[in-house]
């Protein structure tokens, strides 16, 4: 029954039974023979009335909807306020309360036998029990619903008190894939990389597979944007832990020292089974985050990921990229030694993608690792096939934009200017990203600087010559006189001060000291 119904029903069955009830009253007084049936009588109609009170009651004060019992009664309360109807017409001599004063009440005869009064109060009385069980299912229900309230505002509570607890932990900002800091570095375009990032997925679900892989190569051959696509890709599939993106220069995302703790405020951000053992570790130890990497990692990571691995229904990814960028060898080492006793966890439940370039010391950080422990690929070594075909793909999708957006004619570039600079590029994604960026860029012009970077193809210049000095002789072409001393000097000051830093600057670090 809806709402308004059910309450209107309930009003008039409670009307009829206090009107049956005030009958039987009166007979009370005025039949002194049947005294004890209509006392019956009386009593049961009472607590029909009584019990469909206490079920208006509940109907007023909450949402009709959470009262699925008390909403199917129409049929027992129409049928109960029918016997009810007919017990009154039974009560009422003549044509009710002007016969009534007409014969007087001591001229009233009871119309009921003992044996009717009980067969009318045992059907009363399944009118009350029906009415009375479903007013204490749906008290039953609300008192669970507000029990579970309860139970969901204690879980946001340690939820909450996890999270200040997690957030006492110092992060690197700008270290995630999906931060402010990496927003605008592409991933891989569709159809491209499709063997490598098929082969890496397989990986990581592989139950049999290594815990770690490492995807190394040279500079520029991308592997970040393969890092960052990974990542991407296994956020979607709710399988992402954590990232870290060391970058040289750009404060702590070049060194070690925040690097677990951030790993582990991720983890728990994204794994709430891992979330209490972190606790108990930033409890035991609110200092842990001062501690040596080797503490850190076995208290923040290893043991809770221990304690919950059989939980988990997803093998978990932690994805690290250039990691050589990390400035102290030692730092570098100490990683790589202890994620290799990620291969302890059992069942599985944690897998390292983790990319560099092939520096002397790094390649030895993975040649201790025990046996079994690392999958590695060199991306510097792919079929030449395969990354031409990459590089074209990119380099038709960049500059097709650049058409469009500078409205030039569907001839440009052409087949053959596309080609050859895929035969400057490979292996370099470096080299092809760069000379797409200054191409399109809106201040110049696409036609002359395309010609410009093509003329270079049978110049005998390194890959490095070749893909910044059209862009450096653009620059110093548009420079007269002062002008052009000025900016040499300039390039000189800022470059060579990159050229000559043992260790790398951030770029406000760089303007900090180009300014004093």
């Amino acid at each position: 029954m809806d709402g308004l119904s059910g309450a209107a029903s309930i009003i008039a069955v409670v009307d009829m039974s206090a009107k049956v009830a005030s009958l039987c009253f009166q007979y009370s007084v005025a039949v002194k023979d049947a005294k004890r049936d209509i006392e019956r009588l009386q009593k049961k109609v009472t607590d029909i009335k009584n019990v469909l009170e206490e079920v208006r009651k509940l109907l007023d004060k909450q949402d009709k909807s959470q009262l699925s019992t008390t909403r199917k009664l129409l049929d027992s309360l129409e049928e109960c306020h029918q016997q009810l109807q007919g017990l009154k017409t039974q009560l009422e001599p003549g044509r009710g309360r002007k016969a009534m004063q007409r014969v007087g009440f001591r001229a009233l005869k009871w119309p009921f036998t003992s044996k009717q009064v009980e067969n009318i109060v045992a059907s009363l009385k399944q009118y009350e029990h029906t009415f009375g069980l479903a007013l204490q299912v749906d008290q039953t229900g609300l008192i669970l619903s507000v029990d579970q309230k309860l139970n969901l505002v204690d879980k946001k509570t340690d939820t909450l008190l996890l999270r200040i607890d997690v957030a006492r932990l110092p992060t690197v900002n700008g270290a995630s894939f999906d931060s402010h800091m990496e927003e605008h570095n592409s991933t891989c375009l569709p159809n491209t990389r499709t063997e490598l990032l098929h082969h890496i997925q397989g990986w990581v679900n592989d139950k049999n597979g290594k815990p770690i892989f490492w995807l190394n190569g040279a500079a520029g051959t991308g592997k970040s944007t393969i890092a960052r696509t990974i990542a991407r890709t296994f956020t979607d599939q709710r399988q992402l832990g954590a990232s870290f993106f060391f970058k040289r220069g750009e404060g702590e995302r070049g060194n070690a020292t925040r690097f677990f703790t951030t790993i582990t405020t991720q983890l728990a951000v994204h794994v709430s089974e891992i979330g209490p053992g972190i606790k108990k570790a930033v409890d035991a130890d609110p200092a842990i985050s001062k501690k040596a990497l080797k503490d850190q990692f076995e208290k923040l990571i290893l043991q809770p990921l221990s304690e919950v691995a059989h939980l988990l229904t997803l093998v978990l990814l932690i994805v690290i990229d250039a990691l050589d960028e990390c400035e102290r060898d030692s730092d570098i080492r100490a990683i790589l030694q202890l994620l290799s006793r990620t291969k302890d966890l059992k069942p599985v439940s944690l897998r390292v993608f983790v990319t560099s370039r092939p520096e002397l010391h790094i390649r030895l950080g993975f040649k201790q690792m025990p046996d079994g422990t690392y999958e590695d690929l060199i991306l510097h070594e792919v079929s030449r096939e395969t990354i031409e075909r990459d590089i074209r793909v990119y380099l038709e999708h960049e500059l097709t934009r650049t058409r469009e957006e500078r409205s030039l004619s569907s001839e440009w570039p052409g087949e053959r200017s596309v080609q050859t600079l895929v035969n400057m590029a490979v292996p370099l994604f470096i080299f092809a990203a760069t000379v797409c960026r200054f191409v399109g860029e809106i201040s110049g012009n696409p036609r002359r600087r395309l010609e410009d970077i093509l003329r270079y193809e049978t110049e005998d210049v390194s890959k490095l010559d070749m893909t910044y000095l059209p862009i450096l002789n653009s620059l110093f072409a548009t420079q007269y006189g002062k002008e052009k001393k000025k900016l040499s000097r300039e390039f000189q000051e800022i470059v060579g001060s990159i050229v000559v830093l043992e260790n790398p600057l951030s770029i406000n670090s760089l303007a900090r000291l180009y300014e004093a």
